[in-house]
């Protein structure tokens, strides 16, 4: 289970990449801004979660390489079944619960029939090309069934979300939570499309319907945003406190190293909204650390709660979401003083604990010893931007070499890779080469942090998988 809700998360990052450019788009041509009509096309990404979702899914969790005919059948998939529950109940909407179930049953379609062998006359239709007509003959009987249960559940979901935003501070608290302390484990996404694309829902002026925190937020609902604020205060604020902590704590000899690394990822942080350059760098080293910063993250938005503060975003808290979106915000300039107040509790409780405890975070780490067999230019190693093809090679012969590695890919910031055998893959020499750390999940699936380059280093380590 650990496994599927891992690839699970995974898989729901696919369709979000589209998030950042729709939501600015979207934000900046609305009439208050630039009144770009046009660009308002941007909206649509939105309004169609559920069905980026399930293509998402569906190539997510195909057992291939090509993920075209996946994908083609997640949205088969989640086309039928909305047409089907129109056609028996108009009033219903499985919204994003109907997205991750079509991406779900489109995977095990595709997985189960991709190689299937018809008789010769229907030969065009076998093989990988099956699932498509499977996907249709299963989501019809598939959309019957659910046009009479989800009625139930829909109730149930809405009974829950009611519930939810009943514990105030208390709920947003819990979200904000879970979102810092499932991350290591990849299913804070799970968690997150709930919240951000199917809790509760608004009737915009023009009579459309829309559910989840982010799209209800930018499209005027006076109610939504409580459970994103906080996020600005811990990605524009508390992130970069924790980098001045880490540079402080540095040893003297490493202080400009990790001041470079710190101030680098802090303003990622800040800028573009991604934490995890500077969460890696303690994540693994101290749980404690992380507990904290997760409690931290409930704290900043039930504080904004209880303040009656509310503001929202299209893609994280960044500095850009927070200016473009300020004016659709109660009260967000408030952010600013209390966002002050979490950076410096952030810095004093993180300095306090890494020099109290000697945690051995960036800077404090005690001195590597190197075997003989290492070269000398890797015990000089200093990553730097030009040097992924070099990283990867080392990865991959820190893997277990390509015999080793059965598949490969990568999200936002971590190698992800399936191997035959974990014992073989050496954390701490791949970790020489730049890496922040290693995630031995079990025997089989290894994650390999690097920060918002895995892209490109993935793109160059598949360079020397391939290679004769």
């Amino acid at each position: 289970m650990r496994k599927f809700m891992q690839k699970l998360g995974k898989s729901m990052l696919i369709p979000i990449v589209a998030m950042p450019i729709a939501g600015i788009l979207f934000r900046i041509s609305a009439e208050d801004l630039l009144d770009w009509q046009l660009f308002q096309a941007a909206g649509v990404i939105f309004a169609n979660m559920d069905m980026l979702i399930a293509i998402g899914i569906a190539m997510g969790l195909a057992k291939t390489k090509d993920r075209g005919v996946p994908a083609l059948t997640g949205f088969l998939a989640i086309t039928v079944l909305n047409e089907g529950l129109n056609l028996m109940n108009p009033d219903l909407d499985m919204s994003v619960f109907g997205g991750v179930m079509a991406g779900l049953i489109a995977a095990g379609i595709y997985n189960r029939f991709k190689d299937t062998k018809l008789p010769s006359m229907f030969s065009f239709f076998g093989g990988e090309k099956f699932p498509i007509t499977m996907i249709i003959l299963t989501m019809i009987p598939v959309a019957g069934l659910f046009s009479f249960i989800w009625p139930y559940a829909q109730q149930s979901i809405d009974s829950f979300a009611q519930a939810l935003v009943g514990l105030g501070a208390v709920g947003i608290f819990i979200f904000g939570f879970l979102n810092r302390f499932l991350l290591p484990f990849g299913l804070h996404h799970v968690l997150n499309t709930y919240i951000y694309f199917g809790l509760g829902s608004y009737e915009t002026p023009s009579g459309e319907i829309v559910t989840g925190e982010i799209t209800r937020f930018l499209n005027g609902d006076p109610t939504a945003g409580y459970f994103l604020g906080g996020f600005f205060i811990v990605m524009i604020f508390g992130v970069p406190g924790v980098a001045l902590a880490i540079t402080r704590a540095a040893h003297k000899k490493k202080k400009a190293e990790t001041k470079a690394l710190m101030n680098s990822g802090g303003l990622t942080s800040i800028i573009a909204g991604i934490t995890e350059p500077i969460e890696f760098t303690f994540i693994f080293t101290s749980p404690l650390l992380y507990f904290i910063h997760s409690l931290y993250t409930g704290l900043a938005g039930a504080t904004l709660y209880l303040f009656g503060i509310r503001h929202g975003f299209s893609w994280g808290g960044s500095v850009i979401d927070y200016s473009l979106n300020l004016s659709l915000s109660d009260s967000g300039l408030m952010i600013i003083p209390i966002g002050l107040a979490f950076g410096l509790l952030y810095y004093f409780t993180f300095y306090t604990i890494i020099i109290k405890k000697n945690i051995k975070v960036v800077g404090r780490e005690d001195n590597l010893e190197f075997g003989i067999e290492t070269k000398k230019s890797e015990q000089e190693l200093e990553l730097s931007h030009n040097k992924f093809d070099y990283m990867s090679k080392k990865i991959l012969e820190y893997v277990g070499g390509k015999q080793n590695v059965v598949d490969y890919e990568n999200c936002m910031t971590r190698l992800r890779l399936v191997v035959k055998n974990a014992s073989l893959v050496d954390g701490v020499k791949i970790k020489q080469t730049g890496a922040h750390g290693v995630v031995k999940i079990d025997n089989e699936h290894v994650q390999i942090i690097i920060g918002p380059e895995a892209g490109t280093v993935l793109n160059e380590f598949k360079k020397h998988i391939e290679a004769e």
